[in-house]
């Protein structure tokens, strides 16, 4: 799993920078204490030195899945210090070096995970949502003494930086769990019942809105929408950019059919989506009421197990529905056994050609499970997320040894 690889990221930004500054700067770069080259160390000109990890606050509290542990974002601070030829860093050959890897990093300002870069780097840095970020840092004489303190213990004029936020992420499974309210003893599952949300809005000219029932909703559902002067003419539903037609309409409620170009796949994804109530004008304008969330899922229809023919690989999970995902989409699939989940995965591949002409858009989806990834043998539930939004459906799947 790639999230697992963010445990190397303290030392594989150190490397970037070394990487980055040395192709830049086209001298060479060491890392570890600001000290001048001695016997059995390799001669350099620019030195990295990572002196503190803290927590970045900005941070502290924002999760990548709503409702799972946050993970550790962090804020890596650095000392450049340059040396001449000779390994002195008090001279003006030693200061035009300074010069030279700051304006490197100045000009870097953001670290891009660009080619070429080792896929080690990317592979621990590239999960991370946010741009890893360089600013400078006042770097007083007082902080230098404290640093340089060492088997030189010689003072070395330097530069401060950081490079934030460095993502970590829990080794432990997400907390997920099957769906509140859903019969799965069922075929096809069922809804057992859900309680509406009355959300209070001001009243205005035009149509008003106020719940949608119900608040999360399969493509071909029927999506009931209360609120007041809904029984006006030339009334559409609007669902993120998809239009839905209404097919009944009262003074206090309408409904519409959750298909159309939703089904297609190929306009919206499942997820949290803006609902509105818009007004065609006789001026051809159009009046639109206040939005709320509907939040559309994905319909996970069914899930086989493959053994693969490569040696390299434990087998495929492949999956059919609707809405299952794009590769834009952020998508996680757990197997779910004895009330919690062993295994989660985010890393998905198309289903191989050749598929049938004109396949609808989010049908088909393969998790192809590496041999150092595989779970025992056994009976286990899919629960899929598509954009924090859970497919009602858990089929359940049989994993056996190639």
């Amino acid at each position: 799993m790639a999230l697992a690889d963010t445990g190397k990221s303290i030392g594989k930004v150190t490397k970037l920078l070394k990487d980055r500054l040395g192709s830049k700067t086209n001298l060479t770069v060491d890392e570890g204490r600001p000290e001048p080259p001695g016997s059995g160390s390799s001669d350099h000109q620019l030195n990295l030195f990572l002196y503190e990890v803290s927590f970045d606050p900005s941070l502290k509290n924002v999760s990548l899945d709503e409702g799972q542990p946050t993970p550790l974002w962090l804020v890596l601070k650095y000392l450049i210090t340059a040396f001449d030829d000779g390994g002195n860093s008090d001279t003006i050959q030693a200061h035009e070096y300074l010069g030279v890897g700051i304006r490197a990093l100045q000009e870097l300002s953001f670290l891009p995970l660009t080619s070429p870069i080792d896929a080690d780097i990317l592979n621990a840095l590239d999960d991370n949502p946010e741009p890893l970020k360089i600013t400078f840092d006042e770097t007083p004489s007082g902080l230098l003494s404290k640093l340089m303190q060492g088997s030189d213990e010689k003072y070395r004029v330097s530069f401060g930086f950081q490079v934030r936020p460095i993502m970590i992420t829990t080794g432990e499974p997400p907390a997920y769990s099957l769906l509140v309210g859903i019969d799965y003893s069922k075929s096809p599952v069922e809804t057992i019942g859900e309680e509406g949300i009355d959300i209070q809005v001001m009243p205005s000219l035009g149509p008003k809105i106020t719940d949608i029932s119900p608040s999360k909703f399969e493509v071909n559902d029927t999506l009931t929408i209360f609120g007041s002067d809904l029984n006006l003419s030339g009334l559409s539903v609007r669902l993120g950019p998809a239009e839905l037609s209404v097919t009944a309409q009262q003074p206090d409620q309408l409904q519409c059919l959750v298909n159309g170009a939703i089904a297609s796949g190929g306009v919206i994804s499942a997820g949290s989506h803006p609902i509105s109530v818009v007004q065609t004008l006789p001026t051809g304008r159009r009046r639109s009421s206040n939005l709320l969330v509907g939040n559309l899922l994905p319909t996970l229809e069914n899930a086989v197990f493959t053994v693969d023919s490569d040696p390299d690989y434990f087998g495929n999970i492949d999956m059919t529905g609707v809405l299952i995902g794009t590769d834009e989409d952020d998508i996680f699939v757990a197997l779910f056994r004895e009330g919690e989940v062993v295994k989660a995965f985010d890393e998905f591949i198309p289903i191989p050609p050749p598929p049938p002409p004109l396949v609808t858009p989010q049908t088909r989806m393969r998790l192809k499970v590496e041999e150092d990834e595989a779970v025992p043998p056994g009976t286990y539930r899919v629960i899929l997320r598509i954009n924090g939004q859970q497919a009602k459906n858990s089929p359940e799947v049989e994993l056996i040894v190639p």
